[in-house]
């Protein structure tokens, strides 16, 4: 290698580097090891994460996946092809992102799909900038969003539109229902565009024939953050009130994506067609040959990889392909039959929960309907508590709510999927049962 880039040696090759800004050796790192000891050095790595029985939601799902999904998506030719940018040769991949499309259409019930976006929180920033351009003829450069918003959508949707002098009105939720609150709303100033979630960081299914009549009657663009798998039971956005959302997009991660340390997710969006040129990233279609043969196309590709930057409707859309590739091979087995199970089971389960813990003597904080995810209030800090369950039952508990609201303090949010048994949700009820007849724990 040295001989045919020219250099006598190592030394030579780096010269051009000055000495004080070398090392002579990486302080810290470990000698080289076997492909052996490497393999049993990360597997008991892995097995010192544990596995800790998870009723943890708020964003990232645990379901179950067939193993075909994983068997197939791994294969060579769907794990290695990339991006379609030869769309003569790409017609498996190009049909792949196809169906995906006309899957999440069908989920959404909306007319046109993207391929894709990189996670949930950049698709809802990505929307957000695509409702401004939407309303481009607008003066105002505000959006209305829910304080009851994934916290994580709220940080990111912040800091890509905040420097694009892109202001947020939080709409703050009801106390007693958990929904959007409906004075709150009536109050808020003049905007471009009203977000939705649905159903929303509560857990709690907003009335969303009502917002979408409240964003129509003031010219609101209407974009609906949303779970894909409630939609196997939910009115779909296309088909809220009389007009539906203008653009719908959520993270796809529960359509087969397993949880993996944080990633990687994949971001959907889909929208009405007459915003189709303000979509970003590529929209595949179906066309055929000059000899009538059926083939797929890039129909549209406004990404700063195919058109000038200035011009793109996105600088970071990513197609985020294999998790799309699962994601498809998981609709397509699990079908709308298969995947409305999956919701039914989930909403079951997280019932069955609420009902447990409710006759132990907690209560809902909420009183309004809600989907796999609930907010359970506790007679104690629940930060305190689900500490205490993880320590003595190895139980993930649910997620503090006072990182949403410091007023929610003493509530969890729990949530449970098709994965949970009977004998899981009976244990993780006793075990928190018991927990809060004990005194709370003193602090060291």
């Amino acid at each position: 290698m040295l001989e045919s880039v020219g250099a006598d040696s190592i030394e030579a090759l780096f010269s051009d580097i000055p000495a004080e800004l070398r090392i002579k050796r990486l302080e810290g790192i470990p000698e080289g090891l076997s492909e052996q000891a490497i393999t049993r050095l990360m597997r008991e790595r892995a097995a010192g994460d544990g596995a800790a029985l998870s009723f943890l939601g708020a964003g990232a799902y645990e379901h179950h996946i067939p193993a075909a999904v994983w068997e197939i998506t791994t294969r060579g030719e769907y794990y290695s092809a990339y991006t379609p940018y030869q769309a003569e040769a790409s017609q498996g991949t190009l049909q792949l992102i196809y169906e995906f499309q006309s899957m999440m259409t069908s989920l959404t019930g909306l007319d046109i799909s993207n391929a894709s976006l990189y996670d949930g929180a950049s698709a809802l920033a990505e929307a957000a900038l695509m409702a401004l351009r939407i309303k481009r003829k607008d003066k105002t450069r505000r959006l209305l969003i829910p304080t009851a918003l994934n916290p994580r959508y709220k940080s990111v949707l912040k800091t890509l539109c905040e420097a694009q002098d892109i202001h947020f009105h939080e709409i703050a939720f009801d106390t007693a229902s958990g929904r959007m609150n409906a004075e709150a709303l009536a109050a808020a100033p003049e905007a471009a565009a009203l977000i939705v979630a649905q159903p929303n960081f509560f857990g709690v299914i907003e009335d969303t024939d009502r917002l979408e009549c409240f964003a129509r009657e003031r010219g609101l663009a209407l974009i609906a953050a949303v779970n894909p798998t409630s939609l196997a039971l939910l009115t779909p956005p296309g088909e809220w009130g009389e007009a539906g959302a203008d653009i719908a997009c959520g993270e796809g991660q529960p359509l087969g994506v397993p949880l993996s340390s944080g990633g990687p997710y994949f971001g959907f969006m889909t929208c009405r067609n007459e915003h189709a040129r303000q979509i970003p990233g590529r929209i595949v279609g179906r066309s055929v040959d000059d000899q009538g043969r059926s083939g797929f196309v890039l129909t549209l590709q406004a990404r700063e990889q195919h058109i000038r930057r200035s011009r793109a409707t996105s600088n970071i859309c990513t197609n985020q392909g294999l998790a799309v590739t699962a994601a498809t091979i998981y609709m397509s087995l699990l079908g709308a039959q298969g995947l409305k199970q999956v919701a039914a089971a989930s909403h079951a389960h997280t019932r069955a929960i609420v009902q447990q813990l409710e006759a132990a003597g907690c209560k809902r904080r909420f009183d309004s309907p809600f989907f796999h995810e609930a907010a359970i209030e506790l007679n104690r800090n629940a930060a305190d508590v689900l500490s205490e369950l993880l320590d003595a039952q190895g139980i993930v508990g649910g997620y503090d709510l006072a990182a949403v609201d410091p007023e929610l303090a003493d509530s969890l949010l729990v949530c449970a999927t098709e994965t949970k048994t009977e004998a899981d949700i009976h244990h993780y009820t006793a075990a928190l049962a018991e927990l809060l007849k004990q005194p709370a724990r003193a602090e060291a």
